[in-house]
């Protein structure tokens, strides 16, 4: 009986938020989007015609509820796979398919002033390997007619080769040309990496649907051949080079650390900003500040549009006979417009963007600003035109942080009206203010934690405590002098507003210095299963998007996401996919490196990925790791692991080793060991991580994680020799 009173109340609960089901179109929607991810393979094309057939069935339900919620559920989800996988083959294949070298010449359409190599991004680029390449430096252009020949550190790759966009670093020092300037120098590229462990961020599919094709360094100055004046630009490129210029002009006016996160407030340039100042915005839990997101956009369009509308009031016939309100969010929505385009118009900006606008659309309107329905509904435009989004971490806590808010305060305007009396006086006033901060910073921090700590690693511990600080002087004193910079910057005026407001960057960064100096600022997390990052989104899912008691079940995914993230140990050893470099954690914390200077991108993620593993060479560890000339061995977790450095090792560990891992080809008779992986089978792997479970060796790699998808094309060419 008290099964069957369970069940009733379970079933009577979503029928009593009926109005809330609406809100769950995104869900489906984002849902189909993260199946298609997920396949280990490219789907059949007829599969995208898969939401006519939930239309079909949306037909045939003739307005039987239960019939038609199905139906519209299956059309979410099917057309959230339909959209991505159109997107994905409305990109085709542009990715560079090998390592090659030669004359790259291009339309400059981005500037990074990074230190000490600048970087420069060129579109409608042409890559030449041979005699029309050295026609290309001269300036007499190249063609698919061109001759081809050999070219110094050229590999047999089919050039010349036309590619969508590519980023290539300067030399050392070299002064970077102007954004719209077609230029050829000398280069070496490389397709964009692949992830350095399973499960890591997979720059190679961001890449793809970036449109980035290649990615490498030049080898020679840059050689100017055309330069023609902004108005022979197009608009884009017109506003790139402002962009760029105004970048240079704001860290001229502020000098040091400041001036370089004010361009990254301002244009959206983070590249010049030092490492030192990024670590310390992680730690103290500020990094968020750095990235125009929703924050950066809703003070912008907020000081505007309470700025105008304080204006239009001091006219007394206008402020009683005119809307000035809807009058400020025009205002505010072209000044919040301009402020995109300028900062680039990068994804998570255009979601900042579009979450403001239609906030200011819902002033015009004359409607709420801010409800669940409108987060939802802005989720699903952005998620429908750029589906890879789903992916990606900035979408996943900008989204979870907007959601919960406005959950909390829903629930807090649903509260009798006498427990949310209006405060009388300053003091009280402050204090609402200063209670609110605290509650907005906690509610952000506590909806974001788990999905910062399964992309970076890394938890902030006292985010509250900087957040109280920092928030109040960002949006009182730095932003309102950004806005007023950007505004005198069309008349060169702009220094007035930047030199105080670099005042106030410089409290910021020394806020961010001190927080991240405290004891245990930052926590390292250890990387869990791949499926605890759907488990926690599915827990604040249901724990915003529902408003009844029954929303509490949302937790129960949330916990078996961490139990299960806890529960799961580390890898115990990692491998490079050309086995140049191997790691070893050890129970103390260790991450003993065969090389301590090469590839340190993947031993710093190894040592991320691994909880915060401290790097060490594995000669420091002896007792773990024991080597002699020829190779190493280490005895953990009851298998014997080996890693032969010379061929003349195989004699000796074919026969002991459980896991046997090796940069040369392993001989046909090594078939002592439980798992083994050599030059070819590492470079197929595309790099490899171990456990041990129930004394057995579990291999997991990049290319079994990634499977065969149009951004993760198995290796071209023949295996290593």
């Amino acid at each position: 009986m008290a099964l069957r009173a369970a069940f009733a109340a379970a079933v009577r609960a979503p029928l009593a938020e009926r109005d809330r089901w609406a809100l769950w179109a995104p869900v489906g929607f984002g849902a189909g989007i993260g199946f298609y991810f997920a396949l280990p393979f490219e789907p059949a094309g007829w599969t995208a015609l898969a939401p006519l057939g939930a239309l079909l069935a949306l037909a045939a339900s003739r307005g039987r509820a239960g019939w038609t919620v199905a139906a519209l559920a299956a059309l979410a989800v099917s057309g959230g796979f339909a959209a991505a996988q159109l997107r994905a083959a409305s990109i085709g294949p542009h990715m560079l398919d090998r390592p090659a070298g030669g004359v790259l010449t291009g339309v400059v359409e981005a500037v990074e002033a990074r230190v000490p190599r600048p970087r420069i991004v060129l579109r409608d680029a042409l890559l030449d390997a041979g005699a029309g390449g050295a026609r290309a430096e001269a300036g007499e252009g190249t063609g698919e007619g061109a001759e081809e020949g050999p070219d110094e550190g050229a590999e047999d790759a089919p050039l010349p080769r036309a590619l969508a966009r590519a980023r290539v670093g300067l030399l050392p020092g070299a002064e970077a040309p102007r954004v719209g300037e077609r230029v050829a120098l000398r280069v070496r590229l490389r397709p964009p990496p692949p992830p350095a462990a399973p499960g890591a961020y997979d720059f190679q599919r961001a890449a793809f649907f970036d449109r980035l094709s290649a990615v490498g360094y030049a080898i020679g100055a840059p050689r100017v051949l055309e330069s023609p004046e902004p108005g022979g630009l197009s608009l884009g490129l017109r506003l790139a080079r402002y962009r760029a210029d105004l970048s240079n002009r704001i860290r001229a006016a502020v000098p040091g650390a400041a001036g370089t996160v004010a361009a990254a407030l301002l244009t959206g340039e983070r590249g010049p900003v030092p490492e030192a100042a990024l670590r310390a915005m992680r730690d103290s839990g500020l990094a968020h500040l750095l990235a125009i997101s929703g924050l950066h956009m809703g003070l912008v369009a907020g000081i505007v549009f309470f700025g105008l509308r304080a204006a239009l009031a001091l006219s007394r016939g206008l402020a009683l006979r005119r809307p000035i309100a809807k009058w400020a969010a025009l205002g505010a929505l072209a000044f919040a417009a301009a402020y995109l385009l300028l900062s680039g118009a990068a994804v998570p900006t255009q979601r900042a963007f579009l979450m403001t606008g239609l906030v200011l659309c819902a002033v015009l309107a004359g409607r709420r600003a801010i409800s669940m329905r409108l987060v939802a509904w802005a989720a699903l435009a952005i998620l429908a035109v750029r589906p890879e989004s789903l992916l990606s971490a900035s979408f996943q806590m900008s989204f979870a942080a907007v959601a919960a808010l406005v959950a909390v305060y829903e629930w807090i305007a649903a509260r009798p009206a006498g427990e949310r009396t209006a405060a009388a006086g300053p003091a009280r006033r402050v204090a609402r203010y200063l209670a609110a901060l605290a509650l907005t910073s906690l509610v952000a921090n506590l909806a974001t934690v788990g999905f910062a700590a399964f992309h970076f690693n890394r938890v902030a511990c006292y985010g509250l405590a900087a957040n109280m600080a920092a928030v109040p002087l960002t949006g009182l004193w730095i932003m309102p002098w950004g806005v007023l910079a950007l505004a005198l910057a069309p008349f060169g005026l702009e220094e007035w507003a930047l030199v105080p407001m670099g005042w106030g960057l410089e409290a910021l960064l020394g806020i961010a210095g001190e927080v991240s100096a405290w004891p245990g600022a930052a926590a390292f997390v250890a990387s869990g299963p791949a499926a605890a990052l759907p488990a926690l989104a599915l827990s604040g899912l249901w724990l915003c998007l529902w408003r009844g008691k029954w929303r509490l079940l949302g937790l129960a995914p949330a916990a078996l996401a961490v139990w299960a993230s806890l529960s799961e140990p580390p890898p115990r050893v990692w491998a490079t996919a050309d086995g140049g470099l191997f790691g070893v954690r050890t129970d103390d914390g260790r991450l003993l490196l065969s090389d301590l200077s090469r590839d340190r991108f993947s031993a710093g993620l190894w040592a991320r990925r691994g909880g915060g593993l401290a790097p060490a060479h594995w000669r420091e560890a002896p007792e773990v790791v024991a080597c002699d000339g020829i190779g190493c061995a280490a005895r953990l977790d009851g298998l014997t692991w080996a890693f032969a450095l010379s061929g003349r090792a195989f004699a000796e560990d074919c026969p002991r080793a459980d896991v046997l891992l090796t940069a040369a080809h392993l001989p046909e008779r090594c078939a002592g060991p439980a798992r083994s992986l050599g030059r070819v089978a590492l470079w197929r792997a595309g790099g490899a991580a171990i456990r041990a479970e129930e004394g057995r060796p579990a291999v997991a790699t990049v290319a079994g994680f990634r499977g065969s998808r149009p951004w993760s094309r198995p290796p071209g060419g023949a295996p290593p020799p």
